[in-house]
């Protein structure tokens, strides 16, 4: 794995983006949407974090 995308230091701020080609399936299908939000909610679950709006 590419060093590019790692973060090293646990106390600074980080912007992180995705993006998504074919997207609208991961809204509408029911299986796509439901891994989805498992996995946000195990990553939320084990790391904590603060959003900045």
């Amino acid at each position: 794995m590419s060093v590019k995308y790692k973060f090293h230091d646990s106390t600074a701020i980080y912007f992180v983006s995705f993006a998504v080609v074919g997207w609208i399936d991961v809204f509408t299908r029911t299986v796509y949407r439901d891994l989805l939000l498992e996995s946000l909610t195990l990553a939320s679950a084990r790391v904590p974090r603060v959003q900045y709006n």
